[in-house]
């Protein structure tokens, strides 16, 4: 989506930032930045929106040869709002999107665009959440990701502005079972559990593992994050930094554990390098902006007023 941050409320009137944003292409940019080839696959309109959107991820070295111009439908439109100084609003106007419509004929063409499958599928719950067509496209590739042997990575990310806790389940029970790897803040982990599922967060991931997901990671914000597998559960702490903007930073996180994953990390090395992602974003404006490249992982660790020269 293209991205419009205010300056203050929307109806004031005001100055806009324009950028793009949306769950998949933060997580796209924030590999990439690591040193990983990543293919997007997604629809935009055409128009300038979009090639705003697909210029974006190009310059940020990500593969967009799969991606859609759809000529019927614009690209969709992300408002930011900053209501309170720790208070963000965000208006989403998707329906009847390029996004909206992308079909799971884009989606099997792009899955194997280069010729090869990739080595990890990342979805999440957004994308089901714009339609049913976009649903049927995100089915599919599940199902060629389970043909092809590949690893599967499901953010949650339940957005309400989209669509009720009661839809978001009743896809999410469905996918959690089929995900390798399971990402969810605690409160939207009930969302792949069926009703009466314990409350103890432990016993809904041994739940999880239980009915066939791979591993269960757990975002707690300052807390920090928890992943459970079957080898027990391991928690990681925040990495302690200035907060300016937490959005994206769960995205950010993603990024972190997925390439970490790819480079053959074990439990501790995911975390760890998922929770720097995450910090980076936090104490940088904008939805992937702060995203680190490889070389900069070992910033955090410098103490304040560091020069590096």
């Amino acid at each position: 989506m293209v991205a419009l941050r205010g300056s203050g409320p929307l109806k004031l009137g005001g100055t806009m930032a324009v950028s793009v944003a949306g769950a998949e292409s933060n997580v796209a940019i924030g590999l990439a930045r690591l040193g990983h080839p990543v293919r997007w696959a997604g629809a935009v309109g055409t128009d300038e929106a979009g090639e705003l959107v697909l210029r974006t991820l190009r310059a940020e070295g990500v593969d967009v040869s799969g991606a859609v111009r759809d000529e019927g439908a614009p690209t969709g439109l992300l408002l930011f709002e900053p209501r309170l100084p720790d208070v963000t609003r965000v208006h989403y106007y998707r329906a009847g999107s390029a996004g909206s419509r992308v079909s799971a004929d884009d989606v099997a063409r792009s899955f194997r665009a280069q010729g090869e499958s990739p080595r990890v599928l990342h979805l999440t719950g957004i994308t089901p959440a714009l339609s049913p067509q976009a649903r049927s496209a995100a089915e599919r590739a599940l199902e060629l990701a389970a043909e092809h042997g590949v690893l599967v990575s499901l953010d949650v990310n339940f957005r309400s502005r989209l669509w009720s806790a009661q839809q978001a389940a009743s896809v999410m029970r469905d996918w959690a079972p089929r995900a390798d790897v399971l990402i969810a803040s605690d409160d939207e982990l009930p969302l792949c559990l069926p009703d009466g599922a314990p409350d103890d967060p432990a016993m809904r991931a041994k739940t999880l593992l239980d009915a066939g997901t791979g591993e269960v990671v757990v975002k707690l914000g300052p807390a920090g994050a928890t992943a459970y597998t079957a080898a027990g559960e391991l928690h990681c702490a925040a990495r302690p930094v200035r907060s300016v903007d937490p959005v994206g930073a769960g995205d950010a996180f993603v990024a972190g554990y997925l390439s970490a994953l790819l480079d053959g990390a074990d439990t501790a090395g995911r975390l760890d390098r998922a929770v720097t992602t995450g910090a980076f974003a936090v104490a940088t404006p904008g939805d992937w902006e702060g995203a680190p490249t490889r070389g900069e992982l070992g910033l955090l660790g410098a103490g304040p007023g560091t020069v590096v020269r």
